[in-house]
């Protein structure tokens, strides 16, 4: 299923079915009190300035809406400026279980700002209506630091840095309910049986010593155990939810067809850490279309609908050849 339709979006969710979508990106009008254009000698944009009650008018319809399309394990992530939190995030809190919010760090400190506080951090609410919805993890680069100082252990298979594979006091499990994380590990004649249990079970912890995985202390006593973290089989770091590494159009390489257009790469995170191939991802104000983009690169159909016949029609240029 890929679509792309001009209308107002409170009127054209109403036209799709319970339950379709596996995932939705929501970018709206920011309550910005500006004037959004391409370029000064552009029309393209639009008029970004509301009374509080017309923005409700204008956003919560469309995420009540978004709520009822939305599969029961899928994502809703609502965009908005980090100044401008508040409100979007009472209108989640009605109609989602889960809401969390994810900071991207959209650009660096601004030198022209003198009499406030530089405006560089967006945030993107990841709701949900279960505690649990579909996640696939997704990496971030490394630390430079970490990255450096980290894989200074070698053996024949490579530089590797060191995992922890036992737990703290504060993470120790409760024996009665987890007996299978506290065992002995028996190596050259030293035990190994840490006090507040193992992280994994002993089939997993002798599949990595079978594997050479687990880095044994060289003293002949003591010591911990650790795992071996390679570093030409490091993904990055699972992501948090402080997004530093993916720069606004201002400071990359697209080009830039829309006022708020956002990165691709952005819209790829957010797709695939959300959905599977094969998956439909929704855009009710999808301006130049990127989330479509994102979607098709990413093996998943696409929804987009928006109100502005200029911005369809660069959806429809990016996504379907103008037709």
């Amino acid at each position: 299923m890929n679509m792309i339709k001009c209308g107002d979006s409170r009127e054209l969710l109403k036209e799709l079915d319970n339950d379709l979508v596996n995932a939705i990106y929501f970018d709206p009008p920011f309550n910005s009190n500006r004037k959004y254009r391409l370029n000064t000698s552009s029309d393209l944009g639009f008029d970004d300035i509301w009374k509080e009650n017309e923005y409700i008018e204008l956003v919560e319809p469309m995420v009540k809406e978004c709520a009822r399309v939305l599969k029961k394990n899928g994502s809703f992530f609502f965009h908005i400026s980090a100044d401008q939190m508040m409100l979007p995030n009472m209108i989640c809190e009605k109609y989602f279980k889960k809401v969390q919010p994810i900071f991207w760090k959209r650009s660096r400190s601004k030198n022209n700002v003198k009499t406030k506080l530089g405006a560089c951090t967006d945030v993107i609410f990841w709701c949900a209506h279960v505690d649990k919805p579909k996640f696939n993890m997704i990496y971030q680069p490394l630390d430079s630091y970490y990255a450096a100082n980290s894989y200074k252990n070698k053996d024949a298979r490579g530089n590797y840095a060191l995992g922890h594979v036992c737990y703290t006091k504060t993470q120790a499990p409760d024996p009665k309910k987890t007996p299978n994380r506290y065992y002995e590990i028996i190596h050259n004649n030293n035990t190994y049986k840490p006090k507040y249990g193992w992280r994994m079970s002993i089939e997993d912890m002798e599949k990595l010593i079978a594997d050479d995985r687990i880095h044994f202390p060289t003293k002949k006593t003591g010591g911990n155990l650790y795992k071996k973290i390679y570093a030409h089989e490091s993904k990055g770091k699972p992501s948090t939810d402080y997004w530093d590494d993916v720069h606004s159009i201002a400071m990359g390489a697209e080009g830039r067809k829309y006022p708020t257009q956002k990165p691709i790469k952005l819209l790829e995170r957010i797709i695939e850490m959300s959905t599977d191939e094969g998956d439909i991802v929704l855009d009710p104000v999808a301006g130049s279309g990127t989330t479509g983009i994102a979607a098709k690169n990413l093996k998943r159909s696409y929804i987009l609908f928006d109100k502005n016949p200029e911005a369809v029609i660069l959806c429809k240029n990016a996504l379907q050849g103008g037709k």
